[in-house]
C-alpha cells in the first residue's frame, strides 16, 4: 500500500497518476477534510480523509501502508499567517512521523523545499551540506519547511527509515490551481502582462520531481536528503520561451530590482483591487533576487535524477493548459 499526503496538490496529482500507469496496486490518497476528489478522476485510488493537524485521522490514513509520501502543507510567497503554516507544515509533519511509527510505515518520503537551506552568498552553489537552520531562512514558509525538516531528519536518527527530498520552484502540467508560476505564463499567453520583474530563478518539471520521489523510495538512503532541481532561468527567458513557443508577445518593460523593492507594499493594494491572488510579493521579489545556484549532483548519482529541458517543460504546461480550459 502506497499513502499520499496532499493528494490534490500538484506533486500529489501528478505522484498518483504515475504510480498509477506503471502498475502500483493499493493506491491512497489523502484527502483534507471536504476537500472535492474530482482531479483524481479516473484513478484506480482509494481516498480517505484526513486533518493534517489530526493524529489519529492520519493513523487510520496509515493504516497498511508500506511507504508515505508526506506531500500535503501550505505552499506561501506571503510574510505573515505564520501560526497556519506552523499548524499545518510542522506540527503535521510531527503527525505524520508519529502515525507512521505507530502504523509500522516501512518508509516515509518527505518533501521539502530548497527554501529549508540557509540562502548562501552570490556565486556558491547550495547542495545537500548546506545548512538547515529555521532562524536563519527567510519568511514564514521557509521556516516552517526548516523545521519540519529537521524533525524527519531526527526521526531518522531515532530509527525510522525516512527519506528527505528538496524540489526547486515546481512547474510542469497537471496545474489546476495554478501555482504563481503557471499563472504568469498564462498571464503572458493572454497578453496580460505589460511587464517584467529582473531576476531569475531554479525550475523543474514536476515530472521530475516525481521520478526523484518515486526513486528516493526504493534508492534512497535512509536519513539522507536529495536535492531536485532543474534550470536556473531569469524571468525574462521563461517569458521569451512562452512567446517563442506561441507566438504571443512578451512584455518588453522591464522594471528594476530597486524600483519594485521600493514599491512593494502597494503589491497587495494593486492585486486586492484587481480581485486576484497575487502573483509578486516582497517575499518572492527577494526571491527571485536571491542566489538560485544549486547541485542536483547527489540526487543524479544516487537516484538516477536527469531534468528535462525547460524548454520541453514549457511547452507541455502550455499544452496542458490548452487541453484543460485554462488558456
Amino acid at each position: 500500500m502506497i499513502v499520499v499526503t496532499g493528494a490534490t496538490g500538484h506533486v500529489g496529482n501528478v505522484l498518483l497518476r504515475e504510480l498509477a500507469a506503471h502498475g502500483a496496486a493499493h493506491l491512497r490518497a489523502v484527502l483534507e477534510p471536504g476537500e472535492s476528489s474530482a482531479r483524481l478522476e479516473n484513478l484506480d485510488v482509494q481516498t480517505v480523509e484526513a486533518d493534517m493537524r489530526e493524529y489519529n485521522a492520519l493513523l487510520t490514513a496509515f493504516e497498511g501502508a508500506d511507504v508515505v509520501f508526506h506531500l500535503a502543507g501550505i505552499v506561501s510567497i506571503g510574510s505573515t499567517g505564520m501560526a497556519r503554516l506552523r499548524e499545518v507544515n510542522v506540527e503535521g509533519t510531527r503527525n505524520v512521523i508519529a502515525a507512521c511509527r505507530a502504523a509500522n510505515v516501512r518508509r516515509l518520503i518527505y518533501t521539502s523545499s530548497v527554501h529549508a537551506f540557509v540562502e548562501l552568498p552570490p556565486g556558491t552553489c547550495l547542495d545537500e551540506t548546506t545548512a538547515i537552520d529555521p532562524d536563519r531562512v527567510r519568511g514564514p514558509y521557509a521556516t516552517t519547511k526548516a523545521e519540519a525538516t529537521l524533525l524527519v531528519f531526527a526521526a531518522a536518527r531515532e530509527g525510522l527509515d525516512a527519506v528527505v527530498v528538496f524540489p526547486s520552484g515546481i512547474i510542469g502540467p497537471y496545474d489546476f490551481r495554478p501555482s504563481e508560476t503557471g499563472q504568469l505564463i498564462i498571464d503572458c499567453f493572454q497578453g496580460r502582462l505589460k511587464a517584467y520583474v529582473e531576476g531569475a530563478y531554479n525550475f523543474v518539471d514536476v515530472r521530475d520531481v516525481v521520478q526523484g520521489l518515486i526513486s528516493a523510495a526504493t534508492k534512497g538512503r535512509r536519513g539522507e536528503g536529495y536535492i531536485l532541481s532543474g534550470h536556473e532561468v531569469t524571468v525574462k527567458e521563461l517569458l521569451s520561451t512562452v512567446e517563442l513557443l506561441t507566438g504571443a508577445r512578451a512584455p518588453r518593460w522591464r522594471l528594476h530590482f530597486g524600483f519594485t523593492r521600493a514599491v512593494c507594499f502597494l503589491i497587495p493594494v494593486y492585486y486586492w483591487l484587481k480581485r486576484e491572488r497575487p502573483l509578486f510579493t516582497t517575499y518572492s521579489l527577494d526571491v527571485l533576487a536571491s542566489n538560485c545556484l544549486m547541485s542536483h549532483a547527489k540526487a543524479q548519482r544516487e537516484l538516477g535524477f536527469s531534468p528535462r529541458p525547460f524548454e520541453q517543460t514549457i511547452a507541455d504546461t502550455l499544452s496542458w493548459f490548452r487541453r484543460a480550459g485554462m488558456l
